[in-house]
């Protein structure tokens, strides 16, 4: 049988877990419950497995039968601060929400160590099975590096992957080679000054009116210094004053989102940042504060990986159920960690249910998204395929 076959017969066991996952969403990179339900669903699958030190990871090693190298395969835990408000007889009631379907790229998981345990014998080299917290927030995958997931089989993979799902035709699988989704970058300007009553401005050295300036010069900045080939996505959501009307305050703060698709890019933005606000700052006869935080890098699939996978489960689904995007997503992956680390590719897996209109379907992280966890079955061969695949080749 194919592991088509064999994951067809394991959805209602798969489908139970998600479910149960979903009604129980847990925050961050403390979920003990959630860690315990993946060690109960993995048990008797014979594997070598490590709990997290300083979260609630689980790495769980399948040694095949037979030598070769070690492939990698990725799920993350976590959930959403986020009210559930899609009525489902599963629906979180705790005031998290499992908002980006990561209650199903769990389960897949288990489905993909399932399978691939059940032919341990054959297998020619390693599979590890990584079960990350904390993708939403602070992050789970850079502290999982640090304790060793990427040597956890003794040598480093020769290949990485993962699958996230995301609304759409259900059972499509998306990908592109290069840069798949974009760098999540923190960006705070702070312009100090000093203040003084609203009535005599000439006596002060007000921020505010620089921070104005500011806002404005650093959209341009973006247009006029950034190819629109490799494009910049600056959100600046959030401004500090004064609290009196008539006060001119000390200083004056703006802080947003900066995304970015390219190493180049992200290391030379807060250069050019820092460059603007000093100007700036010193025609107002100021001081500029610019704090850059790069939160996740840009998820960029290996092409050679990318043309791997996509043959792969071209082969598994068919031509009409695997696409190739033209464009990267703007959102943020911390799988990004490991690519950066190992060649592999990250894929999306389209899941709306029948009843949703595809037009108007929220998208991962609103209080209404719903996935069809039909497509569990499809997705926990697509992983196992991938590696047994990948480790066939050497």
């Amino acid at each position: 049988m194919s592991f088509l076959e064999d994951a067809q017969l394991l959805q209602p066991e798969l489908v139970e877990l998600r479910r149960r996952l979903h009604a129980h969403p847990e925050l961050g990179n403390d979920l003990p419950w959630t860690q315990r339900q993946v060690l109960e669903a993995l048990d008797g699958c014979d594997l070598e497995i490590t709990l997290g030190r300083s979260l609630s990871s689980v790495v769980a090693v399948l040694r095949g039968g037979r030598p070769g190298p070690a492939v990698l395969l990725r799920g993350d835990m976590d959930g959403l601060p986020i009210e559930e408000q899609t009525g489902l007889d599963f629906a979180s009631t705790n005031g998290a929400m499992h908002a980006c379907g990561h209650d199903l790229h769990t389960a897949g998981l288990v489905g993909a160590a399932r399978l691939l345990s059940a032919r341990r014998e054959e297998l020619p080299g390693s599979v590890v099975f990584m079960f990350q917290p904390g993708e939403e927030s602070p992050g789970g995958a850079a502290p999982m590096i640090e304790e060793g997931v990427l040597n956890a089989a003794g040598e480093r993979p020769v290949a990485a992957y993962g699958i996230h799902v995301s609304p759409g035709e259900p059972g499509v699988f998306t990908y592109r080679p290069g840069t798949l989704m974009a760098g999540a970058n923190h960006l705070s300007v702070t312009f100090h000054g000093r203040g003084g009553h609203g009535s005599q401005p000439w006596t002060s050295k007000d921020p505010v009116t620089a921070l104005c300036e500011f806002g404005t010069a650093l959209q341009t900045m973006v247009t006029r210094r950034f190819s629109v080939f490799d494009p910049v996505v600056v959100t600046m959501t959030q401004l500090w004053a004064g609290e009196a009307m008539n006060v001119i305050p000390d200083s004056a703060c703006t802080a947003g989102s900066v995304r970015t698709l390219s190493r180049e890019t992200t290391e030379r933005f807060p250069h050019l940042v820092r460059e603007l606000a000093d100007g700036i700052a010193a025609s107002y006869g100021l001081r500029a504060q610019v704090d850059w935080n790069e939160f996740y890098p840009a998820t960029i699939n290996d092409p050679q990986e990318a043309r791997f996978t996509g043959e792969t489960l071209t082969r598994l689904f068919g031509a009409e159920h695997v696409q190739v995007m033209e464009n990267p997503r703007m959102g943020s992956e911390d799988f990004s960690f490991v690519l950066r680390e190992v060649p592999g590719c990250f894929v999306f897996l389209q899941c709306s249910p029948a009843d949703v209109d595809l037009a108007t379907a929220p998208w991962n992280h609103s209080p209404h998204v719903r996935y069809d966890d039909a497509v569990l079955g499809a997705q926990a061969a697509a992983l196992a395929e991938l590696a047994w695949g990948r480790l066939q080749l050497g």
